[in-house]
């Protein structure tokens, strides 16, 4: 059985499937990087995807998910921060990106250091988006590793910035490609937010042979904030430009999930696709609402998502380790 974990996009929003990763963890004894053959992530699930396979020096992973809520915890204000010289600069942010990009890098380079995709200790897909060429791109260690692939093995700190870089939050980023020159990458999440059928699909790539596959997807948390047609009815380009980016993220995600429940069934008692996902009614559904309060409310629905869904977590365990 080839199994893959696959983490959403959200921002701030990603301790909600760090804290269920800790808790798959504890249940397992063991870290994401031995129990998955495959972690796939979008932004800040990439980012995840990254730390959960990252090298510590003795070659075993250097963080566990339990480690990696801290990052949200106390990181997360650093990442989405501007100075009030940026916001009149931004005129808000109508003229410019609504954050500088000095925090996230900040934080990426002393996550991630000098270490390179190809040194991650399982397969790693991470989703962007290639503005020039307008190509989705996916960066992934068994390119890394090809030999016939001259420049794919990029710094782990390029891939999270690259995936991560949400329009209207956070300028593109220019990355050597090879032969191919300077490619520039924004949010895999315009078009894969819910990054699970990628991994799916790379999964059955690298094991033609195999028909078994068990795919465990982790959300960020289902919008619930409404948008009233009285209220954005007279809205133009600027008052859509972030609520647009919301509901492209939201309903990539679900769509992705209702694909896979029809192409995973259950056989028997062995489910083959998990879904943990929470709805956001406490706390904001915003990506960069990193405040001391949101991040409590996003604690609390992850320990939601643990309590109410015991015996599908004592399942997936159980298979993750068989």
């Amino acid at each position: 059985m080839q199994k893959v974990l696959s983490i959403d996009g959200g921002g701030i929003r990603g301790i909600i499937p760090a804290i269920v990763l800790a808790e798959i963890e504890r249940r397992t004894g063991k870290p994401t990087s031995e129990v998955f053959d495959l972690v796939a992530g979008t932004s800040t699930g990439g980012i995840l995807a990254l730390g959960l396979t990252k090298p510590g020096r003795d070659g075993k992973p250097q963080y566990s998910a339990e480690r990696l809520i801290e990052l949200y915890e106390t990181e997360g204000e650093k990442i989405f921060n501007r100075s009030v010289w940026h916001r009149i600069h931004a005129v808000g942010n109508l003229a410019e990106e609504k954050y500088p990009s000095k925090g996230i890098e900040d934080v990426t380079r002393e996550y991630f250091e000098d270490r390179r995709l190809a040194e991650a200790l399982t397969e790693v897909l991470v989703s962007a988006y290639e503005i020039e060429g307008r190509i989705p791109w996916f960066f992934k260690r068994r390119h890394a590793r090809d030999p016939d692939k001259k420049g794919y093995d990029f710094l782990m700190r390029d891939v999270a910035r690259a995936t991560s870089a949400a329009p209207t939050y956070f300028e593109p980023l220019q990355v050597a490609v090879g032969y191919e020159g300077d490619r520039a990458f924004v949010d895999g999440g315009v078009y894969a937010n819910n990054p699970a059928m990628c991994a799916y699909v790379e999964a059955r790539k690298i094991h033609p042979e195999e028909d078994d596959f068990l795919v465990v997807s982790l959300g960020t948390g289902e919008l619930t904030r409404s948008l009233p047609y009285e209220e954005v009815k007279g809205w133009g380009l600027a008052l859509w430009a972030q609520p647009i980016l919301n509901v492209v993220f939201d309903g990539v995600a679900d769509t992705v999930d209702y694909q896979l429940r029809e192409l995973l069934p259950s056989e028997g008692d062995a489910r083959r696709y998990y879904r943990f996902q929470t709805l956001l009614d406490i706390g904001k559904d915003d990506m960069d609402d990193a405040s001391r309060t949101n991040v409590a409310a996003l604690k609390v629905k992850a320990r939601e998502i643990i309590s109410k869904n015991d015996d599908a977590l004592k399942a997936v365990c159980g298979q993750l380790v068989a």
